[in-house]
């Protein structure tokens, strides 16, 4: 099939079936004799793990190591352990700043009584003093929930490393 039917097939934008080509997370497709891509059944399915992994917030490098350890089927997968307790441990961390951040916009959020001009906004005001205060300053807005986190983990502990 060529790219066009894997993004259908697989409900994924043809940009990123590319990037992770690029990422090398995806084999390269074999070319047509018009130069275009053609991909089989063994990328459909490669594809579904990357996108489930993506739908549980893992990082492509955490991906990456998840796919070298499904890629070698003989491989103790202690170190897969290993990694999905580092993701749960973010996960939890994240639900913990994602209770504060609730908790910081209902104190604004209470802050307002209702329909006043924007100049007695107690929301306004509140977001306004919390941007003028110092870096560092403990205040509503300055500690901001964290995205996917870093590298922690991302590295098989190999001699060879990966494979491809």
């Amino acid at each position: 099939m060529r790219i066009g039917e894997l993004a259908k097939a697989t409900l994924t934008p043809v940009e990123t079936i590319r990037y992770y080509e690029h990422e090398q997370l995806l084999a390269p497709a074999s070319r047509s004799e018009g130069n275009y891509r053609l991909y089989g059944p063994e990328h459909v399915q490669r594809l579904g793990f990357i996108r489930h992994c993506r739908s549980l917030d893992m990082t492509l490098g955490e991906i990456r190591v998840l796919l070298s350890f499904k890629d070698d089927p003989q491989a103790a997968c202690a170190d897969v352990n290993a990694l999905l307790d580092a993701h749960i441990d973010h996960v939890a961390t994240r639900i913990r700043e994602l209770k504060q951040l609730e908790k910081q916009l209902r104190q604004l959020r209470e802050s307002c009584s209702g329909a006043t001009e924007g100049a007695a906004c107690g929301i306004l005001s509140g977001i306004g003093q919390a941007a003028a205060a110092p870096a560092g300053t403990p205040h509503v807005g300055r500690a901001h929930v964290h995205g996917a986190h870093g590298q922690a983990g991302t590295k098989r502990p190999t001699q060879q490393g990966p494979k491809r």
